[in-house]
């Protein structure tokens, strides 16, 4: 069994997939979680219309955006980010995270049981066998939480053509294990700002930033809302020595209204300051919608 700590997974052993048990007393704090081994291949995805979220698009956003690319979304992460676009994959009935969307009229938290997929390595590389493209992008909720079933579909797909490449979607909490380190060949990691609700000790860990940022396969993107968050971002990247050519800041915002009224002040702050800027296409293109 691991324990959740914040300075990540302690423990022994591979993980394929995780049961969460809140722990009553850190809910907010700390320790958050105690989560369960078991030994069976398979990955915990979330669910689209019924079946496993995997699908043909473009990369949306940051250093990738644009490239064609086959998404898989796993559920499950170890953060609560208030703006969060795929909240599905972690605020689940009886929880106490907030998010944006509580005020909305009509909607309630999650069903594990409805977003929750269990999924062998083979069928989803039998998924995959029918797109025409070999950008795999690992993306969740935290996908680092399962590194043991990634670990099993890498390779078979591998096994099967080795002009798979693999990108991972983190929110760098997570240190990843040598064979990930190894064989992933891009890794996208977004630390997480004040303005996503969660406590500092969660959403920064400074054995996995350190590598990330000592990783030349690593890009780096922040979510800003407003020029404030300029200040932290150059705190962090002071505090780990993120290479300036690596970082991307993207606006918030999950509807092209919101996106508009950010990008271009934030388009200037890049020029200004030396960032790549990342805008976010899927939603110019398709609008807010899953699966694209």
């Amino acid at each position: 069994m691991l324990r959740l700590t914040e300075g990540g997974f302690q423990g022994i052993g591979d993980v394929t997939y995780f049961e969460k048990t809140y722990l009553p007393s850190a809910l907010h704090e700390g320790t958050t979680e105690v989560i369960t081994r078991s030994m069976s291949c398979t990955l915990k995805l979330a669910v689209l219309n019924g079946q496993p979220e995997i699908f043909h698009t473009l990369q949306g956003e940051g250093v990738s955006m644009g490239v064609p690319s086959i998404f898989i979304r796993s559920s499950l992460c170890n953060l609560h980010c208030t703006w969060c676009d795929t909240d599905y994959t972690w605020n689940w009935e009886g929880t106490p995270w907030t998010h944006e969307n509580d005020a909305l009229p009509g909607y309630k938290k999650f069903s594990k049981a409805d977003y929750i997929q269990e999924v062998s390595i083979e069928e989803v590389a039998n998924i995959l066998s029918h797109y025409p493209c070999k950008n795999v992008i690992l993306t969740g909720g935290e996908p680092l939480l399962q590194q043991a079933g990634w670990e099993d579909l890498i390779t078979h797909l591998r096994n099967i053509d080795p002009d798979y490449r693999f990108e991972v979607e983190t929110n760098g909490t997570q240190l990843p294990n040598s064979f990930l380190q190894e064989a992933i060949d891009q890794w996208n990691v977004s630390p997480k700002l004040s303005n996503s609700g969660n406590a500092e000790n969660l959403r920064l860990n400074e054995a996995s930033l350190a590598y990330f940022a000592s990783s030349p396969k690593a890009w780096f993107k922040f979510v800003v809302q407003n020029e404030q968050d300029l200040e932290e971002i150059q705190e962090i990247e002071k505090r780990f020595s993120i290479p300036r050519s690596r970082i991307l800041l993207m606006p918030e915002g999950r509807d092209e209204e919101t996106l508009n009224q950010r990008r271009l002040w934030l388009a200037d702050l890049c020029r200004d300051h030396g960032y790549r800027f990342s805008d976010r296409l899927h939603i110019q293109l398709w609008g807010s919608k899953r699966g694209v």
